[in-house]
């Protein structure tokens, strides 16, 4: 399965709060799958106070469907084929090249971690990272 890195930081900081992506980040991920690829969301803790407002995003970015619930805590994905598969939070370090993945979703779960780490090694971004997975 092919597996697609995206990560909304760079966004954040760029367009909202114009200052320099720091080297160290804590956030929120998700992992969206169709039949051939499996997608990374990363999203730092302050864009994104739910896993939902990162699928949200997500799903603009790559022209889906779909809406959030009646409580904003989830946006289910109405194109067919597409499924989140689950989420969890994120610690990186830049300059230590370190990636610790955690906890998870209330509203979509525990992320897959079955494979993950050879998953996020074949990322170019991610490219000689120590992955953690707690």
């Amino acid at each position: 399965m092919n597996v697609i890195f995206i990560d909304f930081s760079e966004t954040y900081y760029s367009n909202v709060v114009k200052k320099a992506v720091p080297d160290v980040l804590n956030g929120k991920f998700v992992q969206i799958r169709n039949s051939t690829t499996e997608y990374l969301v990363f999203a730092p803790k302050e864009y994104a106070s739910y896993h939902a407002d990162i699928v949200e995003r997500f799903c603009s970015k790559e022209g889906l469907t779909g809406s959030y619930d009646r409580d904003r805590k989830r946006f289910e994905v109405y194109d067919p084929g597409w499924v989140v598969a689950g989420g969890g939070k994120f610690e990186t370090d830049k300059n230590e090249k370190r990636l610790r993945l955690y906890d998870n979703s209330m509203a979509y779960g525990r992320f897959d971690s079955e494979g993950l780490i050879e998953k996020i090694r074949s990322i170019k971004e991610l490219a000689g990272y120590t992955v953690q997975i707690e």
